[in-house]
């Protein structure tokens, strides 16, 4: 029973991690807008503004996926906080936790492409 516990435990670290994650993910996209609007205020034509809409638009879905991801974490410390202590129930949450784990990790490097993109576009347009 005790290692049942701790494995439930470990699933709740990997839970604030993850919501710990999101939450700077979604600080470093509002310093991103806010240097967008800067390179906006320039006015350096078109194709500059289409590929700073394309990344406001990125943005905008971006923060959606983690408006998703954070529901789902919600729900799982929901699950876990009433989690009947017993190996059926444990296999149950290995299974799901894999699942918001991958849907984790897909972000997060899809996240830093983004990132890295729009570092790129601020060093030559800022």
């Amino acid at each position: 029973m005790e290692s049942q516990i701790l494995f439930l435990s470990d699933l709740n670290f990997n839970l604030e991690v993850w919501k710990r994650e999101l939450k700077f993910q979604e600080s470093e996209m509002d310093y991103f807008e806010e240097k967008l609007e800067h390179i906006a205020i320039r006015d350096l034509g078109k194709e500059v503004m289409v590929r700073l809409e394309h990344f406001q638009n990125k943005i905008i879905r971006e923060r959606e996926v983690m408006g998703h991801l954070r529901h789902r974490i919600r729900m799982k410390k929901r699950e876990i906080a009433h989690a009947k202590v017993d190996n059926k129930q444990e296999i149950v949450f290995q299974e799901k936790q894999i699942l918001l784990k991958d849907e984790m990790k897909t972000f997060v490097k899809m996240h830093y492409e983004l990132k890295e993109d729009m570092m790129d576009f601020f060093l030559k347009y800022l």
